[in-house]
């Protein structure tokens, strides 16, 4: 009688959640892990990511939108009441202000009795990949690697099972990276950091193989389930290689590639959004089946991300299609089966070698920092995002349901839109600023400001900067007062927005759909008697996932307009200044955080106050449609959301708004010759 198969122990299973307020994401973690969640996933909202405090200017409209709010020390206590995190595996989406976070949790853990040394989690703080794609950076390269670096050094000697790094490859393809430009800039940012803690003196030499075992990365899976599974492959191999040869790691242990996955929300769709669920299963398949290179922990989105906030029962979908294939199906009992497969070796060495010729561009600038600061790195990565937009609008990449294949049934699921996802209570932004401002007037004025003054002083000084974090945390310091102190002695940095090198990704063809925009665009610019039509695309409030807002830059300009991009997070206030000092002829505003309904009314009434009336404005973003025609019903012109593919027919549209806002007559093109 044969022997069953020994099953290999299941990945770990998050799901990435956090909204309102701390007391109510603790109860939905709660509610997760009974379902048999395995690890936590926690979503902080874009106050706490970028180092801003609720009640800041910038904070309105986003806060606990996206996540969680974390404001000082009784907010995390808070958000971990009752689970014991001496036993919790622990997953932060936390970049900028990851120091900070981390002594948070830190702090609650001593309070919960747990020893420290067994905390066991990960810290995602890549700031690299901030700077390329998610927007959430604060500080300029220099100081943030140095932040890193200090945290790094503090975890190895206080926290030796914490990850404290996790480098993200996931949000670059999120930007537009092919996945030879996934593995590349990824692994320079690997380098960059390793280099940086081996150079710093914090570690000694001997010690490097332990820094390299708690470097793990967060990596994306695309539906192209072949090439993304050699992808991982290729990822695995060349981690061994670079840390056997650049830093002498001889322990196998110590140099195995260790990652995270979440699947791929780009490729989500807001049209039958109900194909979401198999892309999201065949994704999760490229990281799953290949055993020597397998996810250690997975989290899937929910087949409605591209509609706005899933519910819990979304959630808790994502996690059963993990439960199904690691407990129903055979998988786990078998060695790797691609094994011996000429096929995958061969896609697998392909992607190798164009990653380490990209490594090798990279290193020859001097290493990802100065290719961040020179816009090399953001500007292929535009043009990549660029390119595969162009293919989908071509029809020569099909995307069921939306450029092809696009008849459908009414869908049950999204029958009530206004049911089929989750909706943050205003309310809840209240009540998050009432408890802040009650916590500032009960905690120690004197030891707070006093913790702050030492922080400073810390960070002019070459010191491990996280000792004092601690000692702010413990002192009832704030985020944004953590994040302001270090910016009076580090700066703020506004990345590279990579648009103005950009290619020309969309080739205007005789007859063509961008040829005739092109000449609309000539047209209504020569009759308001103007040399270009100029745009203005604004991201409002702490938004930093500029993807869509770059696309439509850069096919404006494509399309003969003057385009004016200042790229992420600007007040209300700054966008209209922008707008008159620029004399714009439309306003186009992103926003994917959910904040539309604060932000973009607040534009419009302050245009209006400025004396523009004749200026359109327009919204793109995860908008669902009850709040677009209130956005239309409040005076914006036009609300496009993920199902308007068509980047060069928004263009096209941009232009009738402008005519219908200037009065001018609706444009039509003039008649081609006629051909035999």
């Amino acid at each position: 009688m044969t022997e069953p198969q020994k099953r290999d122990r299941p990945w770990l299973m998050r799901t990435y959640a956090g909204h309102s307020t701390a007391s109510d994401s603790n109860a939905l973690y709660r509610r997760n892990l009974a379902k048999g969640q395995t690890g936590l996933s926690v979503a902080f909202d874009l106050p706490t990511q970028t180092g801003y405090d609720s009640d800041h200017v910038l904070a309105r409209g986003e806060v606990g939108r996206v996540g969680v709010p974390v404001g000082h020390v009784g907010d995390m206590r808070t958000l971990f009441d009752g689970i014991p995190l001496e036993r919790t595996n622990t997953s932060m989406t936390i970049n900028a202000t990851a120091m900070w976070l981390l002594a948070l949790y830190q702090v609650v853990a001593e309070e919960q009795g747990a020893d420290i040394a067994t905390l066991t989690g990960t810290t995602q703080n890549d700031i690299v990949k901030e700077y390329l794609s998610r927007g959430t950076h604060v500080f300029p390269p220099g100081p943030s690697v140095r932040l890193i670096t200090d945290m790094i050094a503090y975890t190895v000697g206080n926290i030796p099972k914490w990850n404290p790094i996790n480098i993200c490859s996931y949000h670059l393809q999120e930007a537009g990276a092919t996945p030879v430009q996934e593995i590349a800039y990824a692994m320079c940012t690997a380098i960059s950091v390793l280099d940086a803690v081996r150079d710093s003196g914090q570690v000694p030499a001997e010690r490097m193989g332990e820094v390299v075992a708690r470097i793990s990365f967060f990596v994306n899976a695309g539906v192209r389930f072949v090439e993304e599974m050699c992808k991982m492959r290729a990822f695995a191999r060349l981690w061994e290689k670079v840390t056997l040869e650049r830093y002498g790691v001889t322990d196998p242990k110590q140099r195995r590639f260790r990652y995270g996955v979440q699947v791929n929300s780009l490729g989500l769709t807001e049209a039958q959004p109900e194909n979401n669920v198999q892309r999201i299963v065949l994704e999760m398949l490229a990281v799953t089946l290949s055993k020597d290179a397998r996810a250690r922990a997975v989290q899937l989105p929910a087949w409605n991300e591209a509609l706005g906030l899933p519910r819990p029962w979304d959630q808790q979908w994502s996690l059963r299609i993990q439960q199904v294939l690691a407990y129903e199906s055979d998988l786990l009992e078998y060695g790797d089966i691609f094994n011996g497969s000429e096929v995958i070796e061969a896609k697998t060495d392909e992607l190798l070698a164009g990653a380490e010729a990209e490594i090798a561009k990279v290193l020859e600038m001097g290493g990802v920092i100065p290719a961040v600061e020179s816009g090399y790195l953001k500007s292929n990565l535009v043009a990549s995002h660029a390119a595969r937009r162009a293919r989908i609008e071509s029809g020569e990449d099909k995307i069921i349901g939306v450029n092809c294949f696009d008849t459908t049934e009414p869908s049950p699921l999204t029958a009530d839109l206004d049911t089929a996802i989750m909706v943050v209570d205003p309310a809840s932004e209240q009540s998050v600023l009432a408890a802040l401002e009650a916590w500032r007037a009960q905690r120690d004025e004197a030891a707070a400001q006093a913790s702050l003054t030492e922080l400073k002083a810390v960070a002019a000084t070459g010191t491990n900067l996280m000792p004092a974090t601690l000692a702010c945390a413990r002192a009832g310091v704030t985020t944004g007062e953590w994040s302001f102190a270090l910016r009076e002695v580090f700066g703020e940095y506004r990345a590279p927005t990579g648009v103005g090198g950009a290619p020309v990704a969309v080739a205007a063809e005789p007859g063509g759909e961008l040829e005739q925009v092109r000449a609309a665009v000539a047209a209504t610019a020569a009759e308001l008697g103007a040399g270009k039509l100029r745009l203005l695309v604004g991201k409002p409030g702490l938004d930093g996932h500029s993807n869509g807002a770059e696309q439509i830059a850069v096919r404006a300009r494509d399309a003969g307009f003057e385009v004016v991009y200042q790229g992420i997070r600007l007040t209300p206030e700054q966008i209209v200044s922008a707008a008159v000092a620029e004399d714009v002829h439309c306003v186009g505003l992103s926003i994917l955080s959910g904040a539309h309904s604060e932000l973009v009314p607040d534009v419009l009434k302050r245009l209006r106050r400025a004396g523009v009336e004749d200026v359109p404005v327009i919204v793109g973003g995860i908008i669902p449609a009850a709040d677009g025609e209130a956005l239309k019903a409040a005076g914006v012109a036009a609300v496009f959301t993920p199902k308007d593919f068509g980047i060069t027919t928004i263009i096209g549209r941009i232009v009738d708004e402008i005519r219908l806002a200037n009065k001018l007559q609706p444009w039509t093109p003039a008649p081609t010759a006629a051909t035999n």
